[in-house]
């Protein structure tokens, strides 16, 4: 019976914890994501990747309460957000010019190739945010920068958390619109603090070397393998690194918006600024970015939820 243990995100060690890791692959929650949006294949593509991502650092991150990992950037794809919340609920959606997508992929003379993530960005910042929701909030920014959103996440914890960190993203791109998509990768980070007290650091360098060239070696197709758990691929790669399991998080799509948070916002307008947000069946309509859930409110209603 094949191990379906996809929307997964496997915590690890190798190395007597010289190195800490996690590997990840997401599908039916990715269906749920991209099935909500109806976007065109490369947006759906770059939101794949980045989903992949932001599960991984949200694994990598102590946090309780929201991790958000957005990146935005003056390209035809202007943001791209993915919220992960610490009892694995998650959500993502882009926003993208569609005209400016199509003028880009004609002057490049590409339609109907799949282009790397920040390319579709341009200049912009991938930015990550931690919200307990207790007022305790911390923020880390970096250029986008890389032709890869491997290149930039890589960056981003160079410069921003100074950790030796190695990463490799996975996505498969279906088909037909019957096929599955499917998004992961695996990553390795150096965290002194957190072990290897029994191993001599001389050999580190030797040690990181062979933990990347092993890393590598894995193929988008094993990662994929639905005949394959996410503890077996693990096993073919450091089964002779003193490979520990230390946790293994399970993620589905939930969306918190809801009628009564957009009632909470829409209070803060005036009425005269809901009057001119009518439409011609004098109603107001707001639709989730994340979701595409639609909602409609009329005046009166938000008017008595106000008193």
């Amino acid at each position: 019976m094949a191990n379906k243990n996809f929307d997964e995100c496997t915590s690890f060690l190798i190395d007597n914890g010289v190195f800490v890791g996690r590997i990840c692959r997401l599908e039916n929650v990715l269906k749920t994501i991209i099935n909500k949006h109806g976007y065109v294949k490369n947006v759906s593509a770059a939101l794949a990747e980045t989903t992949a991502l932001g599960v991984m650092l949200a694994n990598a991150l102590k946090f309780e309460g929201l991790f958000t990992l957005q990146l935005q950037g003056n390209g035809p794809v202007s943001t791209i957000v993915v919220d992960v919340t610490t009892e694995g609920k998650l959500r993502a959606c882009a926003n993208y010019d569609k005209e400016h997508l199509e003028k880009a992929f004609a002057l490049r003379k590409n339609e109907g190739e799949i282009e790397a993530t920040p390319h579709l960005l341009g200049n912009g910042t991938l930015a990550f945010t931690i919200d307990d929701g207790k007022s305790n909030y911390h923020q880390g920014v970096v250029d986008l920068q890389g032709k890869t959103l491997e290149e930039c996440a890589l960056r981003y914890f160079k410069q921003s958390e100074q950790i030796e960190t190695m990463l490799k993203l996975f996505v498969e791109i279906p088909e037909d619109a019957e096929g599955e998509w499917k998004a992961g990768g695996i990553m390795l980070q150096r965290i002194p603090e957190l072990g290897g007290k029994n191993v001599d650091m001389t050999q580190l360098p030797e040690l990181k070397n062979e933990a990347e060239v092993l890393m590598n070696t894995l193929t988008k197709e094993e990662l994929f393998d639905e005949n394959l758990s996410l503890q077996e691929i693990l096993h073919r790669l450091y089964h002779a690194n003193n490979l520990v399991i230390t946790k293994e998080n399970r993620y589905e799509f939930c969306c918190r918006c809801s009628r009564e948070k957009l009632l909470k916002t829409l209070r803060g307008f005036s009425e005269n600024d809901l009057a001119a947000m009518l439409d011609e069946n004098s109603k107001i309509t707001a639709k989730c970015g994340f979701c595409s859930e639609q909602y409609e409110f009329t005046i009166p209603e938000i008017v008595q939820k106000l008193n």
